[in-house]
């Protein structure tokens, strides 16, 4: 069984991205990773080149700002990527530069991929998706933030990112998936306010136009965590190689549930339904789970 990682990054340092963490929690679960570096106005290539991996492989790219639609640029990369690893890939493990891998999963996902290899009609494995929110402390839990994600696919053409590179779709239906008893650890709400700020007002660039950003998109310093609905404490431990960074953090965050956003009845109630039943309703999803 043959396993390549792939990735795109751009502008990896200038917005704090914990992207040599994201690389290096796939390699010791796959053969080769291919790293997209795209254009970028700081050290990022530098930087996936001091990992000194023979199993990288780091090719260069330069992303269309004017694919302004939608976060289309995103998929548009990350096709790239995928269309870089070898012909005799067997699985794709593909990771974001804000997500990690948690060395404790590692024998369940391999189990996964060995025994859904002859499984033909399985096109990807299904992840449950942490999404940490204002420090390493937090879980963002409430049914927006709480979607499960694709993050291993079949090496198979038809197989694509879908929108803004949230998920992947083939032939334009969905994936016919298994879940895995694993889980991806998100952190691109845990960063220093002043970098969330900056790396949200480029990513917005990327959905809308000039004449929106005016508009809509408020000019300030720093991101305000507290702009939040619901949060709980994460009682787990962290990935090994995210060890580090979580010791240099260098701001403060703690949530108080009488500020935050107050939703209304009908998605409280939404809410309550998935985190007790774990009864999804209403959200759309590229996969089916096949039992």
């Amino acid at each position: 069984m043959k396993v390549s990682g792939f990735t795109i990054i751009r502008n990896g340092e200038k917005f704090d991205y914990p992207f040599i963490e994201s690389i290096r929690s796939v390699l010791p679960l796959c053969n080769e990773m291919i790293v997209a570096v795209g254009n970028s106005e700081d050290s990022t290539l530098e930087m996936v080149e001091k990992i000194g991996s023979p199993k990288i492989k780091i090719i260069q790219t330069v992303w269309d700002d004017n694919l302004r639609e939608g976060g289309r640029v995103l998929a548009v990369e990350t096709d790239k990527a995928k269309a870089a690893i070898s012909d005799d890939t067997d699985w794709a493990i593909y990771i974001q530069g804000d997500e990690v891998l948690h060395e404790k999963d590692y024998t369940e996902i391999r189990k996964a991929m060995e025994h859904n290899l002859p499984e033909t009609n399985i096109d990807g494995l299904l992840f449950d998706h942490l999404n940490f929110y204002g420090s390493f402390d937090y879980i963002a839990d409430s049914r927006k933030w709480s979607y499960k994600q694709i993050r291993i696919i079949r090496n198979n053409p038809a197989i694509t990112s879908f929108r803004d590179a949230i998920s992947f779709m083939k032939n334009g239906k969905r994936l016919r998936v298994k879940k895995v008893n694993a889980a991806v650890y998100h952190y691109g709400w845990v960063r220093r306010p002043d970098a969330m700020q900056q790396k949200l007002e480029t990513f917005n660039k990327m959905w809308h136009d000039d004449d929106w950003m005016e508009e809509n998109f408020e000019k300030v310093d720093q991101f305000d965590y507290t702009n939040i609905d619901s949060l709980s404490l994460f009682t787990g431990t962290h990935p090994e190689v995210m060890q580090e960074r979580i010791r240099r953090m260098n701001w403060k965050f703690s949530f108080d549930p009488t500020k935050g956003i107050r939703l209304n009845p009908r998605l409280r109630f939404l809410n309550w339904l998935e985190k007790r039943f774990g009864i999804e309703i209403g959200k759309f999803k590229t996969y089916r789970i096949i039992k």
